[in-house]
């Protein structure tokens, strides 16, 4: 066992996929901030925790059935040319999903909606709900980039384990600084469309590279830092 542990190539596997695996997260964190945004602090974090902790547990169940997740990749059926797997359909079930949250929240905010109504331990079930959902569809990304990554488990737990562990630890500030920026928000509904429409694609065999993806996201961020920091200092500036 302590061979094992002393191995370099296993250490680099796990650097590598507990890296991989944050960035996979990233996804999952903006959208369970956006979610919880209207509940109250408590029942917001509380429903950030049973979202993250479920994540865990599904990414561990699906690390269990590998031969079941290789599986998923068959055609289930074919339309003329086309053939459409298990993955195909949760990816792009989740995709249409985010699009339609993305959408309706844009438009909530824009309309003023949000707070129309109280938000009640009903809606925080619903929002636990929503998590969940859309926890199986990451949950189902990010196992499959482990399967490709590595072939050996306890690393691909490890770095599952390890990369939750530091979602779980910044669920907390990034919630807090979304509902603090209304236009960091609005920037966050964006990236979920934004994902919601690369899922679509990869249903209908149209692979949309991530590193394009977060390209743009992380563009986005830097122009959106800049004008945090310019509208600081012009309050600063202010007599």
């Amino acid at each position: 066992m302590l061979d094992y542990l002393m191995m370099p190539e296993i250490w680099l596997s796990f650097l590598t996929l507990a890296l991989l695996e944050i960035v996979l997260g990233i996804d999952n964190l903006v959208f369970i901030s956006v979610i919880t945004d209207r509940l109250p602090k408590t029942a917001a974090r509380r429903a950030r925790r049973i979202g993250l902790a479920g994540a865990l547990l599904m990414r561990l169940a699906l690390l269990a059935l590998l031969s079941w997740i290789i599986g998923l990749k068959q055609p289930l059926f074919t339309l003329g040319e086309f053939s459409i797997s298990w993955r195909d359909l949760i990816l792009g079930l989740g995709g249409l999903f985010l699009l339609y949250k993305g959408t309706r929240e844009i438009h909530e905010e824009v309309e003023g909606e949000s707070n129309a109504a109280p938000v009640r331990e009903a809606g925080m079930m619903l929002a636990v709900f929503q998590i969940m959902v859309l926890d199986l569809v990451f949950s189902l990304d990010s196992v499959i980039t482990a399967v490709g990554m590595t072939t050996e488990l306890p690393v691909m737990v490890a770095a599952v384990v390890f990369a939750m562990g530091v979602m779980l630890w910044a669920a907390e500030p990034t919630a807090a600084f979304i509902r603090r920026h209304p236009t960091t928000k609005m920037l966050a509904l964006s990236f979920l469309l934004l994902v919601g429409v690369a899922l679509v694609a990869d249903a209908l065999h149209f692979h949309i590279p991530r590193g394009y993806l977060y390209f743009a996201i992380l563009f986005s961020i830097l122009v959106e830092t800049l004008n945090h920091l310019a509208r600081r200092r012009r309050r600063r500036s202010r007599p």
